[in-house]
């Protein structure tokens, strides 16, 4: 769910069933579970673009189907993620299974939950995601900070420069045989 849509922690955590419109392959990002004095409790989102809404991916949209089938939101809340008594899960007690499990996996020690965040922006950017769509995918306010954190993943300039004028020459060079070749004069 995290490398597929690109939610913040405490995004997840405070998903509700009523958020996910199936239909339209669509999921609301409108809250996020807090603690209030100890006790989780439901949040505004980080800050005021990070009220958005994200398109879910086929397979996304399949595991989470899968996964409410398994477990059936309940409750007063209608968490999506809740832990084995249907509780809001503590960020305090995820970190807790998160460690384990990574360890368990085989995964770098020091790899985070925000990890999927990032695999998930890079994602975007390497299908050519311009920086505005990034930008309200991820929630943040504005370009800026997007590219402040992203902008290294996007291709090199020089890259860039170099492709089209090999593009530009490698078209016109074909231009030019053909031309030769219309007229006969290919050997010469």
């Amino acid at each position: 769910m995290a490398a597929g849509t690109g939610l913040r922690q405490g995004e997840l955590f405070g998903l509700t069933v009523r958020a996910v419109d199936f239909l339209r392959r669509t999921m609301r990002v409108d809250q996020q579970l807090v603690l209030v004095r100890g006790a989780p409790k439901m949040g505004p989102p980080k800050t005021a673009a990070s009220y958005r809404t994200v398109p879910l991916p086929c397979v996304v949209v399949d595991a989470l189907a899968a996964h409410l089938a398994r477990w059936p939101a309940d409750g007063d809340l209608g968490l999506v993620f809740t832990t084995q008594n249907g509780q809001p899960i503590r960020r305090s007690r995820f970190h807790e299974t998160w460690t384990r499990a990574i360890a368990a996996a085989g995964v770098p020690e020091g790899t985070r939950f925000h990890s999927f965040r990032h695999f998930y922006t890079s994602l975007l950017i390497a299908a050519g995601e311009s920086v505005k769509v990034v930008q309200a995918r991820l929630g943040h306010a504005s370009a800026t900070e997007t590219l402040d954190i992203y902008g290294h993943l996007w291709p090199d300039a020089e890259d860039r420069t170099r492709d089209a004028v090999d593009a530009a020459f490698a078209t016109a060079t074909r231009a030019v045989r053909k031309s030769a070749e219309s007229c006969g004069l290919a050997d010469r």
